[in-house]
């Protein structure tokens, strides 16, 4: 007997576990972006020769983390907008129009690296597309050739560059000072600066993210209307793709990450030109991943760690956010900003990864949604104009 159109879908906890995996992922990324300048994201140079350490650090978390758990994770909220499509317009659009609040009230007053806007904007484009979509091959190729557009956006843009890096990858000692200012003290200064980034985020998705962040929600809708991310294949041929998929990813990514090395991080090379081999390998990386997990899904099921992981992405929403607030009270008010390099940041991973599970556990033990997800879903109903009847399920 099929659910009503109005009822949501049981959940599908490989699913679940996946995007888990993809929120605790994106931590190892977000990490030195809480703790050190914006500069340091994709610059281990900002502030001259890094330590030898730090420049290990930054290739390894580049190779295996920079980009492929965020694209993970956009794969997985594209699969998402495939299942709720039977839910109706108004739904989907009033969830995704709250996610676009959620993401500038969390962009403007707690942190300027706020994802939610940008998955929330690509997601009311997208999501039509997904509807209109004739069979399964026109979404896989439609986002393939999204996502190509954006890389060939982004290697068009390393040709336009004068060469001459901005405050936004070599800032000066003042510009670092005034950041360091603004973070720690917080306030309307913070709000004001966080603005600031937020239009020129806002710049980046239309003149070239967004085109990669459509790409691969299409992507993920084509995985899950195929049957591969229901997990309707064998756990060998998912073991099968994934020994195949990260190691290309890997062999296309490793020889730029060299290169920046060798030419220490100069603008003229790695400010755009030498990101393209990350984005090219990025989403073979994340469905390799996705394969791992889903290939070895019949021990993960067997493993607390499993269902620890599924429980962490039943309540995504609410432990990106919890990420923030640990994050941003260790280094914005315990001090902690700029106080540590990249491995004592990603030490620290850890304990953030432990209070997400135990989080996720205990509120899942007395409620059957997270606390963001319970408010997103009254606030979507209310949005829809569906009623409390809706509300009660």
């Amino acid at each position: 007997m099929n659910p009503p159109a109005s009822a949501p879908l049981p959940r599908i906890a490989t699913l679940d576990c996946a995007r888990g995996i993809a929120i605790l992922g994106i931590l190892l990324m977000n990490i030195s972006a809480f703790g050190l300048p914006k500069a340091a994201y994709l610059n281990p140079a900002y502030q001259g020769q890094p330590a030898l350490s730090d420049a290990w650090a930054w290739a390894l978390l580049d190779l295996f983390t920079q980009a492929k758990f965020l694209a993970m994770f956009a794969l997985l909220f594209g699969a998402g907008l495939q299942l709720l499509l039977h839910r109706g317009k108004g739904w989907i659009r009033a969830r995704l129009t709250w996610l676009v609040l959620f993401g500038l009230g969390h962009g403007i007053f707690l942190w300027d690296g706020d994802i939610l806007l940008a998955y929330g904007l690509i997601g009311l484009v997208c999501w039509r597309m997904i509807r209109e979509a004739k069979d399964t091959f026109t979404l896989l190729k439609t986002g393939a050739v999204l996502y190509g557009i954006g890389v060939t956006l982004l290697l068009l843009l390393s040709f336009a560059t004068d060469g001459t890096p901005g405050s936004f990858w070599q800032p000066g000692p003042a510009e670092l000072q005034y950041e360091q200012l603004w973070k720690l003290q917080g306030g309307f200064e913070a709000w004001r600066n966080r603005v600031d980034l937020l239009s020129s985020s806002l710049l980046a998705i239309g003149a070239q993210y967004g085109w990669e962040l459509a790409g691969l929600m299409l992507f993920g809708a084509g995985l899950m209307r195929s049957g591969w991310l229901r997990g309707h294949f064998a756990p060998a041929y998912y073991r099968r793709q994934a020994a195949w998929l990260i190691p290309l990813s890997l062999l296309i990514q490793l020889p730029a990450v060299a290169l920046q090395w060798h030419l220490q991080w100069d603008y003229r090379w790695s400010g755009f030109l030498l990101q393209v081999p990350r984005e090219l390998g990025a989403p073979l990386q994340a469905m390799g991943y996705l394969a791992l997990c889903y290939g070895f899904w019949g021990h993960l099921a067997r493993w607390p760690v499993g269902r620890w992981l599924t429980q962490v992405g039943r309540m995504a929403l609410s432990n990106y956010l919890l990420q923030t607030l640990i994050c941003t009270t260790l280094f914005y008010r315990f001090g902690l900003y700029q106080q540590l390099d990249r491995w004592q940041l990603v030490a620290i991973v850890p304990l953030v990864w432990l209070a997400n599970l135990c989080f996720s556990q205990l509120w899942l033990r007395y409620f059957e949604q997270g606390p963001a997800e319970w408010l997103w879903r009254r606030l979507t109903a209310l949005g829809a104009g569906e009623g409390e009847r809706h509300l009660r399920r």
